[in-house]
């Protein structure tokens, strides 16, 4: 196994106990892979043992992802060998890894919006040739059941939000029975309960001898399931390191280069008017049912309020009503005393909200647009950047240039399309925009969802800067570490509702779990 070129590391030669002798699994050396103006692996070498859960860590951007998609068959690699069982491969296409037993579970989905979960687990692995439906619709309930994956056969991919398409993706995996699994930020649906009981999954796996590659920004999960850690830093490997020989700190470091704050101090913040006022809110979802029902929450000015809950149980419906992207059916929301229930986007824009939006390639760019026109896309109908029916470019470039070193977006160029930016540095363009006009409320929705250690931190820190502004926050993430150490106060969403309410410090982990179960404050059983 091979260090890195840059540092040196602690390598580890065996996974751990459950190690088993043989030939590694997989064993893939020098691995090269070229994209337009970007090495994102470079002489990249990497082994998974029989019987071992190993982590691969590192930035966005550091090519964790393309090196599993070649493993996967979705690339092809510039130069480079693949062994499998000692056995050196071709793999050409995600089918012919399935041959090899190889499954994974992808970030970014690759589901069929418009089929059911049903039909797009039976697109790969239905059995039945006479009522395969049926067969997938039997199987996907089990896996509900024993992993607590909790998801529809019957719904439409388009109707569920990010957190429950990735369960698909997770049933999927489970489904094909793979000996070789890998798993792409697999937890961040789950709660507390349910992430250990997946990592039981993962151990039993292990212990009949299957490898398990397992990439995740959450280092606490590392040190919890893996054997063994590789990290990628732009594009080579800085080390290996057996897990029980490291920490979450040395990690961090190793993966962006320098020493990441893990809990940000927040400060005291005089708490002022309410700045977002929410009564008796009822929401229709998408499938024609109540997603929130009866919502009650007040946000002052100068704190967060963080929404806690696996997902699909109203967030995502509670945070679009009251930016103006969906319908209330009754029930009022206000702005600074202003009632804006059901008014347009641009209305509630204009009264100082801004909106961090859950699915940020979808709703918080346009991809094929230029750093600086995505900037601009809420007040490009504004002067300075507006002359009557022609746009300024001259004021909308300076505006980029201010706002990418403000915010530190990292970016070739400011006409760069945003597209090709790494996750962490859309998230900032996405910020950028939103906060530059001293916003009076913030709706941030999944923050840093899918971005490493340090573009988390950056973004956490700039949620802070605004709370200490003055500014009202309204934080709804799935990662219940964050949602405690930003909030100064804490919803949990569960049927639509909010079960429970309290501040950090006053419950503990076991405690926010059931309540993101359904079990109320006090232990009764909300209605689901």
């Amino acid at each position: 196994m091979s260090v890195g070129r840059e540092e040196s590391a602690s390598v580890g030669g065996h996974p751990g106990e459950a190690g088993l002798a043989g030939p590694p699994l997989v064993r893939m050396e020098g691995i090269v892979k070229r994209f337009p103006g970007v090495l994102a692996n470079d002489h990249v070498d990497f082994e998974l043992v029989p019987g071992e859960v190993h982590a691969l860590l590192g930035e966005n951007g550091a090519g964790k992802t393309t090196l599993m998609n070649i493993l996967f068959g979705i690339y092809t690699p510039d130069e480079g060998r693949i062994y499998v069982r000692g056995e050196e491969v071709w793999i050409g296409s995600p089918r012919d890894a399935i041959r090899l037993g190889i499954g994974m579970v992808h970030q970014h989905f690759l589901l069929v919006d418009r089929h059911t979960v049903a039909e797009n687990v039976a697109l790969g692995f239905a059995e039945s040739q006479l009522s395969p439906l049926r067969e997938v619709r039997r199987r996907i309930s089990e896996f509900s059941e024993r992993y607590g994956l909790k998801v529809d056969p019957d719904a439409y991919v388009w109707q569920l939000s990010a957190g429950e398409q990735q369960r698909v993706e997770i049933i999927k995996a489970l489904y094909a029975g793979a000996d070789i699994l890998i798993l792409d930020e697999p937890t961040s649906v789950l709660t507390p309960q349910e992430t250990r009981e997946l990592f039981e999954v993962l151990r039993r796996m292990r212990d009949e001898g299957k490898g398990v590659i397992f990439i995740t920004h959450k280092l606490e999960e590392v040190m919890a399931v893996a054997d063994r850690v590789t990290v990628l830093r732009r594009g080579k490997v800085i080390g290996t390191v057996p897990a029980s020989e490291t920490d979450e700190r040395s990690l961090a470091r190793m993966m962006v280069g320098r020493e990441v704050l893990f809990r940000l101090e927040k400060g005291e913040v005089q708490v002022g008017p309410p700045a977002l006022e929410v009564r008796d809110l009822w929401v229709v979802g998408d499938r024609g049912l109540d997603a929130v029902r009866g919502v009650t929450m007040t946000v002052r000015r100068g704190e967060i309020y963080g929404i806690a809950g696996v997902a699909g149980n109203g967030q995502r419906e509670l945070i679009e009503a009251i930016a103006g992207l969906r319908k209330v059916k009754s029930g009022s929301i206000h702005i600074s005393g202003v009632d804006v229930t059901n008014k347009s986007p641009k209305v509630i824009h204009g009264m100082g909200v801004a909106h961090v939006p859950e699915e940020r390639l979808r709703h918080g760019i346009v991809p094929n647009l230029s750093v600086a026109e995505n900037l601009v896309l809420k007040d490009y109908d504004r002067e300075p950047f507006s002359r009557g029916v022609l746009l300024n470019y001259e004021a909308i470039e300076r505006n980029a240039e201010d706002l990418v070193e403000r915010f530190e977006i990292v970016t070739p160029s400011i006409r760069t399309p945003a597209k090709l930016l790494s996750g962490g540095n859309i998230q900032r363009l996405i910020c950028a925009r939103e906060f530059s006009r001293e916003p009076k409320v913030i709706l941030a929705a999944h923050p840093t969802y899918g971005l490493d250690v340090g573009a988390t931190e950056s973004i956490r820190r700039l949620l802070l800067e605004e709370r200490s502004r003055g500014a009202a926050v309204l934080l709804v993430s799935e990662d219940l570490e964050e949602v405690l150490n930003l909030s100064d106060r804490v919803g949990v969403m569960y049927g639509g509702e909010i079960v429970g309410e309290f501040r950090p410090g006053e419950v503990d982990m076991e405690e926010v779990g059931l309540m993101m179960a359904g079990v109320r404050r006090g232990g009764s059983q909300a209605a689901g």
